[in-house]
């Protein structure tokens, strides 16, 4: 076998969620093949098994200072995981959301309807949207804060500069909502301007100084929570169909570095926030092998193939 043959079958042996996105992005199943393992994932394994943790007042965690963000945290995971929204279990978990979880902070504002920081309004934007349940609420007061540079700053005002982290939140919110509800001007050009702002920073650079502006950005932790890092974001712009020009050529030949001799992508860490919160174990094994950075890093190669996209190599 060469070496992605290997690679690909060492993806395979593994868990329904990572198996049917191998199907659908680096092996070019047949839609009925990907569906049929994607039904798994509601059953089997990690996604199963977080669906099991829900308590019966909706959250993924009854404590009063961590609950939303912990019920946020695994509703963002499941829909990583690709679990089927139209699954009789995942329907049930999602009405329980609904149904039983409010803003308390807030009036008791519904849980899809948001709070106030963009950060975390793009990643519920973007799970209420896969689930069918995004709220049009959440989604103008999303729009209306975005800044002149095109992205978003979980602190503005005051603050006036846009934020790579809520950035990437927020695009990834309004993507799933156009695939989920069809396209509309006001979210189409919003998503296009935020997609700008990281284009134009090479993603990962300063506009002013271009300076690196972290270099925690080119080591890839997962699950991602709502942090940014360059693969996240090369990982974004493949799934919104963005034809890859010269912007992304260092973002992808930094990702092509971070693979080892034998072709595999390491785990580069865990966040403090995923391990504190949600407390949930998908890979823990850092600096060996992680089959979903091996995914995203590989399909993110795929997409980004031509020589002005890779430097030419």
């Amino acid at each position: 076998m060469n070496n992605r043959t290997t690679i690909i079958t060492w993806l395979l042996d593994s868990d329904p969620s990572i198996r049917w996105q191998v199907m659908r992005d680096l092996t070019g199943q047949p839609d009925t093949v990907v569906a049929a393992e994607r039904s798994r994932v509601a059953s089997e394994g990690w996604g199963a098994r977080l669906l099991d943790r829900q308590t019966s007042d909706g959250h993924w965690d009854d404590d009063q200072e961590h609950g939303w963000m912990t019920t946020i945290d695994a509703l963002v995971l499941l829909k990583t995981l690709g679990v089927d929204p139209a699954n009789e279990k995942v329907r049930n978990a999602i009405d329980l959301v609904q149904n039983r979880v409010t803003w308390w902070q807030l009036d008791g504002r519904p849980f899809f309807d948001g709070e106030t920081e963009a950060c975390i309004n793009g990643r519920i934007l973007a799970a209420g949207a896969y689930f069918g349940v995004a709220s049009n609420r959440l989604l103008d007061h999303l729009l209306g804060e975005q800044l002149e540079d095109g992205g978003w700053n979980c602190e503005a005002p005051p603050s006036k500069r846009s934020s790579f982290h809520s950035t990437i939140c927020v695009l990834e919110g309004l993507l799933e909502y156009e695939k989920t509800y069809g396209s509309t001007s006001a979210v189409t050009d919003a998503r296009t301007r935020g997609q700008d702002y990281l284009l134009e920073r090479t993603m990962l650079r300063s506009l002013t100084t271009g300076a690196i502006i972290n270099q925690h950005w080119m080591r890839f932790a997962f699950p991602a929570v709502w942090h940014y890092d360059i693969l996240r974001g090369l990982d974004y712009l493949r799934s919104a169909s963005v034809a890859p020009d010269e912007r992304v050529t260092e973002a992808t030949t930094l990702v092509k570095a971070r693979r080892d001799e034998a072709g595999y992508w390491p785990l580069d860490g865990i966040h403090k926030d995923h391990i504190k919160r949600l407390s949930f174990d998908i890979e823990t094994d850092i600096g060996h092998a992680s089959r979903w950075n091996t995914l995203r890093a590989l399909r993110v190669l795929d997409w980004c193939s031509r020589p002005e996209c890779t430097g030419g190599g």
